[in-house]
């Protein structure tokens, strides 16, 4: 992979998270969220993945482009659970957050603030569920 991506895989509970943390976008549409993730799922054994925002292509936030839900849609259909981590404060669009909010309470999709909250997510483990 690229020097300028670090992934480091977390293991608790038998359960392992690969971390992904990238200075440059490695998700910008459909074949490179796939390319991504099955590397991963391939060099690692992880089917839990979490990725820092900042490797996430801004059109992805945006909802009318359809690719969240066409990546994520991916996602699911490979038995990938995934998590996003970072700011997301800026963005102020009531679809994008309302897709957040019920993301986090489902079982496979989440945006958290901080990896570790990503981790927690993607592990079962985290206690608050309005995250």
């Amino acid at each position: 992979m690229d020097t300028k991506m670090k992934t480091e895989i977390i293991k608790k509970n038998d359960v392992s998270v690969a971390v992904i943390n990238s200075s440059r976008i490695l998700i910008k549409d459909v074949p490179s969220a796939l390319d991504l993730v099955i590397n991963i799922k391939y060099e690692t054994g992880c089917t839990n993945i979490a990725v820092n925002k900042e490797a996430v292509a801004e059109e992805f936030f945006v909802l009318s482009t359809c690719l969240a839900g066409e990546i994520l849609q991916k996602f699911i259909n490979y038995g990938i659970r995934f998590a996003i981590y970072g700011d997301f404060s800026r963005y102020t669009s009531k679809p994008l957050k309302d897709f957040m909010y019920e993301s986090n309470k489902g079982k496979d999709i989440y945006f958290q603030p901080t990896a570790i909250l990503a981790i927690d997510k993607l592990k079962g483990c985290s206690e608050n569920k309005n995250v």
